[in-house]
């Protein structure tokens, strides 16, 4: 036999007063209380794809390597190029591809990047295509 025997049947206690709360408004009270925060953006972020960097073939590099000299020995030219380049992502391993056309407005030798016309910059190490648009 336990303590509560004597109450454990008893019918629940409704105010004579007082209107019961309605079960959304009960449900609201909680709302703001989240029990871990974080969580639901942690997930998210754990489900998020990123895509392993390439490595190219020495015969491809060598190909990519062949055509940036010979963009670099041309930039004062307005060609116009499309290049696919890798972008690390800055939360986890991996990243993305993204292709940009436009004209190099110069080459900068310290960071080893083309600065682009539209102020975008592209690292060379992280180029895996280049084509010449006319």
């Amino acid at each position: 036999m336990s303590k509560y025997d004597d109450i454990i049947n008893l019918p629940h206690p409704v105010p004579k007063n007082r209107t019961p709360m309605t079960m959304e408004n009960r449900a609201a009270q909680f709302a703001p209380f989240a029990a871990l925060s974080g969580h639901d953006d942690a997930i998210a972020e754990a489900s998020r794809l990123t895509t392993p960097k390439r490595i190219l073939s020495d015969d491809e590099m060598k190909e990519l390597s062949d055509l940036l000299t010979n963009i670099i020995n041309r930039i004062p030219e307005p060609d116009t190029y499309t290049f696919v380049y890798f972008v690390p992502d800055q939360n986890k391993e991996g990243g993305k591809y993204e292709s940009l056309t436009g004209s190099i407005r110069k080459y900068d030798e310290y960071t080893r990047s083309f600065v682009m016309t539209d102020g975008n910059a592209i690292a060379i190490d992280n180029i895996l295509s280049v084509k010449e648009s006319k």
